[in-house]
């Protein structure tokens, strides 16, 4: 098909004003024959929302806030879109942005708000760029059951599983032997434990080539963001955890790899920067040209690898435990993070307290729920919500005991 006769293809776009959004737009602006946004969702930047209203025109704008509509709304009474744009809000407003005629959902959500929309969507049979890692790790299982149910392609956008994505290209599940995650090692790579231990949290947000929200940096220095990544990865590609192996690799060039069968080892590498997976979800099953530096091996010079410390870093291992425990161990596993990490930020809880708190409402879980399976979105939101409550009852009992060993009572 020639570029002239190329029809454009529809984006919606849930979490436009995020890192994920702007670079989607990004993407957008560079090549505006090919892509056509119908509708954008966003939180609170309302002025930045306003914004993209003005210059893409999308048919609806979802903002998080009702109080906001009718601020969006004035704001483009008297723009060239006045009149072309719907404004609405909350859930619903998601929901609708989601379902939108479209041919391509952008989940650039964070958290479990991205769940919901991104369900709807599959159920509405539209394809997925997911870029919402909660989404796999809180149901998995059940979005794979939805996107296999409605024949609906899920295209990853997270480096890593964009990675692997490409390097899957054309072959045969029963033709790969294992998935290969790499990861930069984080701030705290080459630290001794004691050192660790004592981390503070400017520390730990120093991540050493990526500059990311505090939520994930956090993430990366536990090496918990990998962990859910394993999680993940599970699921888009139906791949036992068992095999899916997690390599140190700090130059972060190469992105992920794939080994087959025959022990060939597929890899995919690139200069870091999140507008190349975002251009191949956009453009799949094409690709699209990008204005940014080429990879120079001469300059690079030399790749790196080793093993992940698995004793100075134990979220990795809890990860593992959690997708192998029961398909509502992930939720659990992510919603206590989520809380440990809040608590570490607002310097509740030393570095250490966050692996402890996670394997101490894991461990609670998967006590009395083991196998436990996630037929719905009501199961996995109650498992967050029992995992939340749990969490915050263990720092409660915990906080300023930097040697508990505290386990937590109740129904998960």
């Amino acid at each position: 098909m020639s570029i002239e006769s190329r029809t454009s293809k529809r984006l919606a776009i849930l979490g436009s004003t995020g890192s994920i959004g702007e670079q989607t737009l990004d993407v957008v602006v560079g090549h505006p024959d090919r892509f056509d946004v119908v509708s954008i969702a966003a939180g609170r930047r309302v002025e930045r929302l306003v914004e993209q209203a003005r210059q893409f025109s999308p048919g609806v704008v979802s903002v998080a806030d009702p109080a906001n509509v009718s601020v969006i709304r004035d704001a483009l009474a008297t723009s060239e879109v006045a009149g072309k744009v719907d404004v609405v809000s909350g859930d619903e407003g998601l929901l609708r942005v989601a379902t939108e005629p479209n041919d391509l959902v952008v989940a650039g959500l964070v958290g479990a708000v991205g769940l919901q929309p991104v369900l709807a969507a599959i159920r509405a049979g539209y394809a997925i760029g997911l870029a919402n890692k909660e989404v796999m790790v809180m149901a998995g299982a059940l979005v794979r059951r939805e996107a296999a149910a409605h024949d609906v392609p899920i295209i990853p956008i997270d480096s890593e599983h964009s990675a692997i994505f490409q390097c899957l290209a054309g072959s045969s599940p029963n033709e790969v032997s294992r998935l290969i995650l790499t990861c930069s090692g984080g701030p705290f790579r080459t630290w001794e434990r004691e050192r660790i231990e004592n981390a503070t949290v400017e520390e730990a947000l120093a991540h050493p080539n990526w500059s990311m929200g505090d939520k994930i940096s956090i993430d990366s220095a536990t090496l918990m963001n990998k962990g859910l990544e394993v999680i993940e990865a599970r699921w888009l590609f139906d791949v036992e955890a068992e095999r899916v192996d997690v390599v140190v690799h700090k130059q972060s060039i190469i992105h992920s790899m794939v080994e087959y069968c025959d022990r060939s080892v597929l890899a995919q590498l690139g200069l870091p920067d999140m507008r190349v997976p975002i251009a191949v979800a956009l453009a799949y099953p094409e690709r699209v040209e990008l204005d940014l530096p080429r990879l120079d091996l001469v300059e690079l010079g030399r790749l790196d690898f080793e093993e992940p410390d698995r004793d100075r870093f134990p979220c990795l291992d809890l990860a593992y435990r959690a997708v192998s425990g029961s398909e509502a161990a992930p939720a659990v596993l992510n919603a206590a993070n989520e809380v440990a990490v809040e608590a570490f930020l607002g310097r509740r809880i030393r570095f250490p307290e966050i692996a402890r708190l996670n394997s101490a409402i894991l461990e609670a879980h998967l006590a009395d729920h083991a196998g436990q399976r996630v037929d719905d979105l009501d199961a996995a939101i109650a498992a967050d919500a029992w995992a939340r409550g749990a969490a915050s009852e263990w720092l409660v009992k915990n906080e300023g005991d930097s040697d508990a060993d505290s386990s937590v009572r109740g129904n998960a």
